[in-house]
């Protein structure tokens, strides 16, 4: 042993009181602002239907129209990783954890469209058509037929629809609660939001409505989509979907961009309106940077080419999907809109492999850094966080199981959770 330090100071305990002192508020607004991710299950994509459209058997039918187009234009997992490039070790696994997937759950999130998916009808036309979607998704909640998160887009919050909105929200809500209350799978969608003051708007409604019902205050959550480019710059130069989701009171769960209203909105042409144009990744941008911390998720938008038609044309729509959703992966964009059940194959196929590959790198990395074991890289908490939501949501996808992870990491489910949404102290890390 060396000698032992003598530790001198030179400030009176009073002065670290005073400075906490003086940073209450900021601490109080840090945890307000930024509780950091809720932890829960965020899904792979968003499927919306038409208020006119939707039936009881509507997501049994998307699954099996994207097995009947994996049958007819790639049936076995070779040919199906052929067209899409998944390299050889991972078309087996991939192919299989796909098929799978669309028997059991081929859709993780469901809305049903009152919007432009909709469209103007006579007042009590789209009344019914409300009070129908609660019934059904009330009726599917109770015999286990749901997606993990279902609910509504209403029209927006601009005066030509604003009442017709209201009242669609209103008759959703008062039928789910007629049906036995709200599930807890519940999402609703605001659209085209271009001011703050629709929020706060909203933000009244749902406040309203939670009050004539005796709900908890905050029960009802929902997502703001940004489809205008007012939502991402304000007139005075301030990032207005910063102030968006302050002014959803803690209630905004997701900032889901609308890739052709955006696109048109800056002026894009048509043939030019995606989710990888420049424009489209500016937005994405902003929302990433704005909702970071705050437990908000970021959506990305859909693409229009729809896999349909003959083969050369489903694989080419394929393809484009495919692309599009690793290259939305790679950029922490978790989540994104699909419009067709042929989208379901490569929106799963893009997702599995994302996770399948980096499965062992991934969990080799978070391995050393439990055992401390050093390596050709030196990771910190906050990769160790990233390492550990990569994992966890590889499981909550279906593209990893718990226990190869666990084979992998030596780290348990709630080991996962603890490093991914860690809490000052020590972590404790416990045997699978």
């Amino acid at each position: 042993m060396g000698q032992q330090e003598k530790v001198a100071t030179s400030l009176a305990g009073t002065v670290s009181e005073e400075i906490s002192a003086s940073l209450t508020a900021v601490d109080a607004e840090l945890a307000r602002r930024y509780p950091g991710d809720p932890g829960t299950r965020q899904p792979v994509h968003t499927v919306y239907v038409p208020g006119d459209v939707f039936e009881p058997g509507t997501l049994r039918s998307w699954g099996d129209q994207a097995l009947a187009a994996l049958d007819e234009h790639a049936p076995d997992a070779a040919s199906f990783a052929a067209v899409l490039g998944i390299p050889e070790e991972l078309a087996g696994p991939v192919h299989d954890r796909v098929r799978a997937k669309l028997e059991r759950e081929p859709v993780e999130d469901l809305r049903i469209d009152f919007e432009d998916g909709y469209g103007p009808r006579p007042d009590a036309e789209e009344d019914e058509a409300a009070a129908r979607a609660a019934r059904l998704v009330s009726e599917a909640y109770a015999n286990d037929t749901a997606a993990p998160y279902m609910g509504i887009r209403m029209k927006c919050m601009e005066a030509g629809v604003r009442d017709r909105g209201i009242r669609t929200t209103d008759v959703f809500l008062t039928g789910l609660m007629e049906a036995g209350g709200l599930p807890e799978g519940l999402v609703l969608t605001l659209p085209k939001v271009t001011y703050p003051e629709q929020v706060t708007a909203f933000v009244q409604l749902l406040e309203a409505f939670e009050k004539a019902h005796g709900l908890d205050a905050g029960r009802i959550g929902f997502e703001i989509q940004i489809e205008t480019s007012q939502s991402i710059l304000a007139a005075d130069g301030t990032a207005a979907v910063a102030r968006m989701i302050d002014a959803a009171q803690g209630r905004a769960t997701g900032l889901h961009y609308g890739t052709f209203d955006y696109s048109a909105c800056v002026g894009v042409s048509a043939a030019y309106q995606a989710s990888d144009h420049p424009a489209a990744d500016h937005a994405k941008a902003v929302m990433q940077v704005a909702a970071a911390g705050t437990g908000v998720r970021v959506s990305d938008g859909s693409t229009n080419v729809l896999p349909v038609g003959p083969t050369a044309q489903v694989h080419e729509a394929w393809r484009l999907h495919y692309g599009l959703t690793r290259r939305a992966l790679a950029r922490a964009y978790y989540q994104g809109w699909d419009m067709h059940p042929g989208h379901l194959p490569t929106r799963y196929a893009a997702v599995y492999a994302f996770y399948r590959e980096g499965l062992e790198p991934a969990a080799a990395r978070l391995a050393a850094y439990v055992a401390k074991a050093g390596g050709d890289v030196m990771d910190e908490p906050a990769t160790a966080k990233a390492l550990s939501g990569y994992l966890l949501r590889g499981i909550d996808c279906g593209a990893l199981d718990t226990a190869e992870v666990a084979r992998l990491t030596g780290l348990t489910r709630a080991d996962l959770d603890a490093f991914a949404s860690p809490r000052r102290g020590d972590l404790t890390v416990t045997a699978p």
